[in-house]
């Protein structure tokens, strides 16, 4: 009897070690695939952001190419996505056996094998192969795209095209750059048909910066004698036009306009403008696009892939990220809350330039949790997210970024900043609260680097006479404040 208990436990060891070496191997495998699959997407990431690159420096008119030009940055962001995710996925597990090796024995196997089922499901992750699948897709389809884009005219660069200073540049929208240059520089002389073309998007998505960008072209500013900037809304009512030379004129419309008037104004341009005049319409609302001549520009808020590359690039500057995993993570946590709530790219710049100045974990952590908590808050008391009220002029509660009650809201169309009066900057309140100065003030919250060089001043008065005293941990609640 002893003897075959014997046995029968010798049978059972050595099957759950057979099944333990197996598994081993099996996660000793899987971590060999996704460093192949890692190697692989850094290989068609760099053939795939060279042409991109490329392309942005050329004039491009051929629709088709347009097209594959926007799959070309889709395919790429989101390969950058998934590489970071296997970049850290590799280093968890390479931590995880040093883990291992602290453990007992027995533990450890158990250990092994509940890691190495981990490993093995997520070495057949859909979206690794999805992501491989679109970069191979667009290197497959990009001889033909070199070819023809050999055949188009090289711009000439400035300073911030060149992207020597990351925040210096106007990101992505490659497609759209050059849907626009197009249109500006397409002959149409016909003194009977200026042509119209309506760019469309929500708040703070660019519109403007897509135009500035445009406008400094060197072959744009040849071809119109000036840029004309008009409001719509004054416009209609004044007729404030110049006449008689070729003009480029952008006009931004805040709400709708009548038909007859558009067209009064329309034929105004069209009869007293030099031939080959062109206008822009610059609005939120879908409606107007009703007046274009040509196929609007529809610019929706960047894909969570595009924003998480814009974030991640300009947070880090010049400096690895590879370098620094931790924050490389944090940086997605923010990118995650920027698109989930359809954060604007004032946002992105404005926070990605406070944690830019100190690349510790720390920071970055406090940064973060000011940013969350500052949302919950302001849920809990208008049960609305901080750019939900924003949008519609409400104030909102930023005591958390100040440690002192304070109400920001933007600055109506009317009333401006007072000379004089005192400011500070959203990088400087947040990581340092005691510059915050006595009595109300103004915040700059962003200020642009490229054109237009606009600046997004908000309006902040202090909620409470009383003044907290001494400085709060990062994540410490203060008692008596709503979080």
């Amino acid at each position: 009897m002893e003897v075959a208990m014997s046995a029968v436990a010798g049978e059972l060891v050595s099957r759950f070690i057979s099944l333990l070496m197996s598994k081993y191997h099996s996660s000793i495998h899987a971590q060999s695939k996704e460093q192949k699959l890692a190697k692989r997407l850094q290989h068609l990431l760099m053939r795939v952001r060279t042409v991109i690159e490329e392309a942005d420096g050329r004039y491009i008119t051929n629709s088709g190419m347009l097209a594959q030009l926007k799959m070309f940055s889709e395919a790429m962001y989101g390969g950058y996505r998934v590489l970071d995710t296997l970049m850290h996925r590799a280093l968890r597990n390479s931590s995880g056996f040093d883990e291992v090796s602290s453990k007992d024995s027995f533990n450890s196997h158990l250990y092994l094998l509940k890691r190495s089922r981990r490993m093995a499901k997520e070495a057949g992750c859909p979206e690794s192969d999805g992501a491989l699948e679109s970069l191979e897709t667009a290197a497959a389809n990009m001889t033909e795209f070199v070819m023809l884009l050999g055949g188009c005219e090289r711009m000439s660069r400035r300073p911030y095209d060149t992207y020597l200073y990351t925040h210096n540049f106007m990101f992505s929208r490659h497609a759209e750059k050059q849907q626009l240059l197009s249109f500006l520089l397409q002959h149409n002389d016909l003194p009977q048909a200026t042509a119209v073309l309506p760019i469309i998007g929500g708040a703070k998505v660019g519109k403007k910066t897509l135009v500035a960008h445009a406008c400094g072209d060197e072959r744009v500013r040849a071809r119109f004698s000036s840029v004309l900037h008009l409001n719509g809304d004054t416009l209609l009512r004044h007729g404030r036009t110049k006449f008689g030379v070729k003009m480029l004129v952008v006009i931004e419309f805040a709400s709708d306009v009548g038909d007859d008037d558009w067209k009064r104004f329309h034929s105004l341009v069209t009869t007293r403008m030099g031939r080959g005049s062109k206008i822009i319409i610059v609005s939120r609302l879908q409606r107007l696009a009703r007046f274009g001549s040509v196929k609007p520009i529809f610019l929706t808020a960047m894909s969570y892939d595009e924003l998480r590359y814009l974030f991640k690039t300009l947070s880090f500057g010049s400096e690895d990220p590879a370098e620094h995993p931790q924050l490389v993570q944090i940086a997605d946590e923010f990118a995650k809350k920027f698109h989930g709530t359809e954060g604007s790219l004032v946002s992105t710049n404005a926070y990605a330039d406070v944690l830019r100045r100190n690349l510790d974990v720390k920071f970055w952590r406090c940064i973060l949790d000011k940013g969350m908590r500052m949302v919950k808050r302001n849920l809990a008391i208008y049960g609305m997210h901080p750019n939900t009220l924003m949008y519609h002029g409400h104030p909102v509660d930023i005591t958390d970024f100040a440690l002192h009650p304070l109400s920001m809201t933007p600055y109506s169309a009317s009333f401006s900043v007072k000379k004089g009066s005192p400011s500070v900057t959203f990088g400087d309140l947040i990581t340092d609260p005691s510059v915050r100065p006595n009595g109300d003030f103004t915040l700059i919250v962003w200020e642009s680097r490229i054109p237009p060089y606009r600046s997004f001043p908000k309006s902040v008065k202090s909620c409470a006479q009383d003044i907290y005293q001494g400085s709060v941990l990062p994540g410490r609640k203060r008692q008596g404040v709503p979080i």
